[in-house]
């Protein structure tokens, strides 16, 4: 008869981004976890995972031969694995999440789709207060330096919006703040002109697993005018730290605050 044997939670999870794989870690769910992208390093017991491929470069036989009963995927940049595997007749939870709220919220629905609701509300509690304890204290802080986050180097793009979120917590002012609610990379592409005329007297970049280079900033055409080229406030952020929508941001609002409050005690 229908609806009499045991309704279980997924048992054999596939993680497509590096974000999704330290959720299902971190809800406890990782002994379900059976395969993961190359991308992701936390926590460490992921390395051991099957390798499924690169955040837009998925084999889908790869993924198939672990037979996952649910996979988890991020925006629409992996649009193209999802429509294949739920073709292929897999479960697919794929989240889109911009800004702060929305990985939140996205943590909130990964636990209550493996069944650990609880243990998701207590990350984000967790996660609530330390974000709270970082802004109260840069509040205090008698003004907000500007700061240029840059996620690319050619053509120049400035950060999505959880990235100016983490600034402004942190205690900086984005100096293009107006962008970040562009979701996609090209809308938020800015041109070396203006980066100058803003002036930022921080400059923090992330090029998206590519080494940053404060040498080839500083030789750009009419940088030298920059405050943060001038004092030397150039500093790169762990691509794993800000670029992937989950927990780890924490870890990049901190490191930018310990920026900010370095500058501070400089100034």
């Amino acid at each position: 008869m229908y609806g009499t044997s045991r309704a279980e939670f997924p048992r054999r999870i596939v993680c497509l981004t590096a974000e999704t794989a330290e959720i299902a870690f971190l809800l406890d769910a990782g002994d379900r976890v059976v395969g993961v992208p190359g991308t992701a390093r936390r926590p460490e017991a992921a390395l051991e995972k099957a390798r499924v491929g690169g955040f837009t470069t998925f084999r889908l036989e790869k993924i198939l031969a672990l037979e996952p009963d649910l996979v988890l995927a991020f925006s629409d940049l992996q649009r193209d694995v999802v429509r294949d595997l739920i073709g292929a007749g897999v479960a697919v939870l794929c989240t889109n999440q911009r800004s702060f709220d929305d990985v939140l919220n996205a943590m909130l629905l990964i636990g209550g789709a493996l069944g650990c609701e609880m243990r998701a509300r207590e990350l984000i509690g967790d996660m609530q207060d330390e974000l709270r304890q970082v802004r109260e204290y840069s509040a205090s802080w008698p003004d907000r330096p500007r700061v240029y986050f840059e996620e690319w180097m050619d053509p120049l793009i400035s950060g999505i919006r959880w990235v100016s979120e983490a600034i402004e917590i942190a205690g900086g002012r984005d100096v293009f703040a107006e962008l970040r609610d562009q979701p996609a990379a090209p809308d938020r592409v800015v041109a070396s002109e203006a980066v100058v005329q803003r002036d930022p007297q921080i400059i923090l970049a992330s090029w998206c697993g590519k080494p940053v280079d404060p040498e080839q900033i500083k030789r750009r055409p009419g940088w030298a005018a920059i405050a943060a080229v001038r004092t030397g406030q150039i500093h790169e952020i762990e691509g794993a730290d800000i670029l992937s929508p989950g927990p780890s941001l924490v870890h990049g609002v901190r490191r930018i605050h310990e920026i900010i409050q370095a500058f501070h005690a400089t100034g």
